[in-house]
């Protein structure tokens, strides 16, 4: 099992293109779905700083709170996906 966190919420399409990467990459994760409301996501605060979604965690990495759907698909390029290999 995987230290990976994805916070995410229901019908986002960048959330949908992390969740796809991961997918396509077969790796595991840990979902939080937030709050629809930002002012109700308070957990994905704590980690990230702000109230947006997708953010990853990765502890085995330091990645700490990760936003911004094209930073974390590429992220999980290089570090899981072939030029990691």
């Amino acid at each position: 099992m995987s230290n990976r966190e994805l916070y995410e919420l229901d019908g986002c399409p960048y959330c949908a293109k992390v969740k796809d990467k991961l997918a396509d990459l077969d790796l595991d994760y840990e979902s939080h779905m937030v709050p629809s409301s930002h002012d109700e996501r308070t957990e994905v605060e704590e980690v990230s700083g702000q109230t947006g979604v997708p953010v990853l965690v990765d502890p085995e990495h330091d990645v700490d709170g990760m936003s911004e759907s094209d930073d974390i698909v590429d992220y999980l390029d290089e570090t899981y996906g072939d030029a990691a290999a």
